[in-house]
C-alpha cells in the first residue's frame, strides 16, 4: 500500500523587486498541489493550481483545516501594500476555497505564521519593515488586523540594512514570546504576546552581528536552543534561549566555504523532528548545508555543502517524519525531493519535479 503526503508549494505569479534589486518575472500560477510518496520521495502534480497573486509564503493553521498565504507585492486589488489570503482545506482532496483577504497595511509581505492555538495570524512586511497580526474568526477567515508594529532603524550595509526589513515572525515555544528577525537592522526583535487581545508588546531586542542580516530562526526541540540565519553574512548562529524572551550568542558557523561567500546570500533554515541534525540553503552557491548537533551543548558539526539540483533554494521543509526534505528551487522552476539518512543526516536525491517560480513548500502534517 502506498503512503503519500501532501505538499502545498507557493509560487510568484507576477514580477517582483527584491530587496537586493533583482527583478523577477514571476511564471507560477498560484499554489500548487503536491503528492509525495514517501516510500520513494516521488513528487507530482495533483490537480490544477488555485490562481493567486504571489503568494510566496504559506502556512498552515494547527489542525491543518486552514491555509494562510501572503500576496507578496507592493500594491494589492488596488491599494498600497501586500495581502494575506485564508483559504479552507477540502479535507477530501486538500482542495482550497478562498475565504478572502486582507491588506497587510505594508509592501512584500514575506512570511506568514499562526499560533498553535489557531487564534491568530502574523505577517512580516519584507521591505515596509512592519508586522501586522490579525484575529482568525470560526470559520478560518481573518478579521481587521488588531495590530500593526512598524520596526525603526538602520545597519551598516548601505546596499540591503538602509531600514528595517522585518524577515519573520517565530513563537517561542511556550509562546509567551514572538520574536522577529530583522535583515535591515540586525535585530531579533522580542515581544511578549496577548493572544486575548491580539496584541504584541516589545521586550529586550537581541542584537545579531553587524551586517548579518538575520533572517529566520527555528528552536530546538528542547526549547533551549534556537538557530538563527543570517542572509547577508552565510552564517548560522546559535542562541541559548534563557526562557522569559533573552537570548546569549554561543556559535557562528559559516554556510558556505570562505571562498564562495562572494554572491552568496542564505535562506531557509530547519532542523530534523528529532533535532539531531539540521540544514540551510544557499542561494549562489546553490546549495544545502548539512550540520550535526551536539545533543548536549546544540553546537553545529558541519557535515556537507551538497547541491539543491537547481538554482536559488529558497524555502525548504523537513517532512514531519524526518524522512524527506524538499526544495523550491526558484530560479530553475523545479522542487527537488532528498532522502534523509536517519543516522547521519546525509541527503540523497531523490526526485525532481517542474513547477514555475517555486518559493515555499509546505507539508500536511496528517
Amino acid at each position: 500500500m502506498k503512503h503519500f503526503r501532501r505538499i502545498y508549494a507557493g509560487t510568484y505569479s507576477r514580477p517582483i523587486l527584491f530587496g537586493t534589486g533583482e527583478v523577477l518575472e514571476g511564471k507560477g500560477r498560484g499554489i500548487y498541489r503536491l503528492l509525495l510518496d514517501l516510500d520513494t520521495g516521488e513528487l507530482r502534480h495533483e490537480g490544477e493550481p488555485v490562481e493567486a497573486d504571489n503568494p510566496s509564503y504559506l502556512c498552515l493553521s494547527p489542525d491543518g483545516n486552514f491555509l494562510y498565504s501572503v500576496n507578496e507585492l507592493k500594491e494589492y486589488q488596488g491599494q498600497p501594500g501586500g495581502g494575506v489570503s485564508a483559504y479552507r482545506i477540502r479535507r477530501e482532496d486538500g482542495s482550497l476555497d478562498f475565504l478572502g483577504s486582507r491588506p497587510t497595511l505594508g509592501t512584500d509581505p514575506c512570511h506568514v505564521s499562526v499560533n498553535s492555538g489557531g487564534t491568530h495570524v502574523f505577517v512580516s512586511n519584507f521591505m515596509s519593515g512592519s508586522v501586522c497580526v490579525y484575529p482568525v474568526m470560526a470559520d478560518g477567515s481573518l478579521a481587521p488586523h488588531s495590530q500593526l508594529i512598524q520596526h525603526q532603524g538602520s545597519s551598516v550595509d548601505p546596499a540591503r540594512q538602509k531600514g528595517p526589513h522585518a524577515h519573520s515572525l517565530i513563537l517561542s515555544p511556550d509562546e509567551r514570546f514572538a520574536f522577529v528577525p530583522d535583515l535591515g537592522t540586525d535585530h531579533l526583535a522580542a515581544y511578549r504576546t496577548d493572544f486575548e487581545r491580539g496584541l504584541l508588546s516589545p521586550s529586550a531586542d537581541f542584537c545579531a552581528l553587524p551586517g548579518s542580516g538575520p533572517r529566520f530562526c527555528e528552536f530546538h526541540r528542547n526549547g533551549r536552543f534556537c538557530y538563527l540565519i543570517n542572509e547577508l553574512s552565510s552564517t548560522i548562529s546559535l542562541l541559548y534561549y534563557d526562557g522569559n524572551g533573552g537570548f546569549t550568542l554561543k556559535q557562528t558557523v559559516d554556510t558556505v566555504p570562505q571562498g564562495c561567500k562572494t554572491g552568496n546570500i542564505c535562506a531557509d533554515l530547519h532542523l530534523t523532528p528529532d533535532s539531531r541534525f539540521l540544514y540551510g540553503s544557499n542561494r549562489g552557491h546553490d546549495s544545502l548545508s548539512v550540520y550535526r548537533v551536539d545533543p548536549d551543548a546544540g553546537t553545529l558539526s558541519w557535515l556537507d555543502n551538497i547541491p539543491c539540483g537547481g538554482r536559488t533554494p529558497r524555502n525548504f521543509a523537513v517532512d514531519p517524519a524526518g524522512r524527506y526534505l524538499i526544495v523550491a528551487n526558484q530560479d530553475s522552476d523545479n522542487i527537488l525531493t532528498f532522502h534523509i539518512d536517519p543516522s547521519d543526516g546525509s541527503l540523497t536525491r531523490a526526485w525532481e519535479l517542474a513547477c514555475p517560480t517555486p518559493v515555499c513548500v509546505k507539508p500536511v502534517r496528517s
